[in-house]
């Protein structure tokens, strides 16, 4: 008898079926073929991981609206950006995570970059760095598997308009877990969940693009619109409520969910001549 009064959730294939959330996405996309292709996109995203079902079906599809609107792909594998679970008082919700994969789509896409770069700078590779003009003189290991192995030191990031000017950022290791443990409260608490321990070089990564770009480049309105986003939870009118803070967390906490590896150096260009940048 108990057992008949428990409500049984519904599939997010069934779900996403629904009029109401049909009529969302084809007012949102305004194209019956696309709104198609989103729909099974995101079906199938949804059905291999776990966690993703239990979550409200009306976050996963307003998170993911998002990111279609933004051109981004939703496949972890290309780490544009993420429907990343929490857990609230109120139930499992999916909150919208911008990867710095999906900084860099949206940056060269912008038309105002000629080229953009962000690295770990590895044991030994460091030679001098000034903060003043942001000269810094690298030696890096030329062995992958070698450099793969040998720990970060430090963080470096940069990026040339067509213009030719030129901004970089240099950020030790230890200025970067001093920027974790003072944003993320679940990272202090060593909590085991948040992605800055799970990847901490992925998060260090875009933190330093965040940095950049939201510091010193030029925004598209795409861009804006996804720094905005990042790290919220979309609504159907296209308001977003945070969970974090930026990079702070509450009292909600992310589903134990697999975050897909981001550990490979990033650098994309369009025909630049590269001799200003001390990495290439």
């Amino acid at each position: 008898m108990a057992n008949s009064l428990v409500k049984t959730k519904k599939k997010f294939s069934v779900a996403i079926q629904e009029d109401k959330y049909k009529a969302l996405i084809n007012n949102t996309l305004g194209n019956p073929k696309k709104a198609e292709r989103f729909i099974a996109a995101i079906s199938s995203a949804v059905a291999i991981n776990p966690a993703l079902q239990e979550c409200d079906a009306n976050s996963i599809i307003t998170a993911a609206l998002l990111g279609e609107t933004l051109n981004l792909s939703p496949s972890p594998q290309l780490g544009q950006y993420y429907l990343v679970p929490y857990d609230t008082k109120n139930g499992k919700i999916a909150q919208f995570q911008l990867g710095y994969k999906g900084y860099i789509q949206l940056a060269i896409r912008s038309g105002y970059y000629e080229r953009l770069n962000v690295v770990e700078i590895k044991e030994g590779e460091l030679m001098s760095y000034n903060p003043l003009d942001e000269e810094i003189k690298v030696s890096l290991i030329t062995d992958e598997e070698e450099r793969e192995n040998t720990p970060t030191i430090g963080y470096y990031a940069m990026f040339r308009y067509h213009n030719g000017f030129i901004k970089s950022i240099y950020w030790s290791r230890n200025k970067m877990e001093a920027f974790a443990l003072k944003y993320s409260k679940g990272y202090r608490k060593k909590s085991g969940y948040t992605f800055w321990e799970k990847d901490f070089d992925a998060m260090a990564r875009k933190t330093m693009l965040r940095q950049l770009i939201s510091k010193w480049g030029i925004m598209s309105i795409e861009m804006q619109k996804a720094l905005d986003s990042d790290m919220a939870v979309v609504n159907e009118d296209g308001t977003v409520d945070y969970i974090d803070s930026d990079y702070e967390e509450d009292n909600s906490s992310p589903s134990n969910v697999e975050t897909p590896s981001e550990n490979d150096t990033t650098v994309v260009e369009s025909n630049a001549d590269i001799e200003n940048d001390p990495l290439a």
